[in-house]
């Protein structure tokens, strides 16, 4: 599968299949955000794999009980090891870094077969507890990853030239 078919077949999963990730695709897609560009080249995030059925139960509790969440046989949780880092537009890096990296995972994902879904929704301070993240890591994200129990359909999307502007800023 091609990266542009990866995008175009990209969907958020939150239904899964009873079937374990097998550990050589889950390195596949870590690598894939670990190749990941970041700001000054930093690289400044750590990925912490969660496979326990127990600590899975725990994360479903600290994102808002959102059972997609535990339910998926894997759960990345996306962590910024810094995030002093201001690029000069304003943006604190890690966000963007981590944003990317994340993607490179759904993307890879879906190239292998496995779906995910972005969730950002969830209690910072739970997620630590339960993983033993330090008060001084922020947790970015977490993306459940396994085979879906089906492939979600297309959502629809704004037309090109609604979201496309050339030269200048248009209406």
């Amino acid at each position: 599968m091609d990266v542009f078919e990866a995008i175009e077949l990209r969907r958020s999963v939150r239904a899964w299949a009873d079937r374990p990730v097998e550990d050589e695709k889950v390195r596949r897609v870590l690598e894939a955000a670990r190749l990941a560009p970041s700001a000054r080249n930093l690289q400044e995030w750590k990925f912490v794999v969660v496979r326990d059925a127990e600590l899975r139960r725990q994360l479903t509790e600290a994102a808002n009980g959102q059972a997609f969440v535990g339910d998926a046989p894997v759960v990345i949780a996306a962590c910024a090891t810094s995030h002093d880092h201001v690029m000069s537009c304003g943006h604190p890096s890690f966000l963007v870094d981590l944003s990317i990296a994340l993607e490179h995972i759904a993307l890879a994902a879906r190239a292998v077969g496995l779906g995910t879904c972005w969730v950002g929704a969830f209690s910072q301070d739970a997620v630590r507890r339960i993983l033993g993240i330090p008060d001084s890591v922020q947790v970015v994200e977490l993306m459940p990853l396994g085979y879906p129990a089906a492939w979600p359909g297309p959502r629809g999307r704004k037309a090109f030239d609604e979201v496309v502007c050339c030269d200048r800023w248009s209406d």
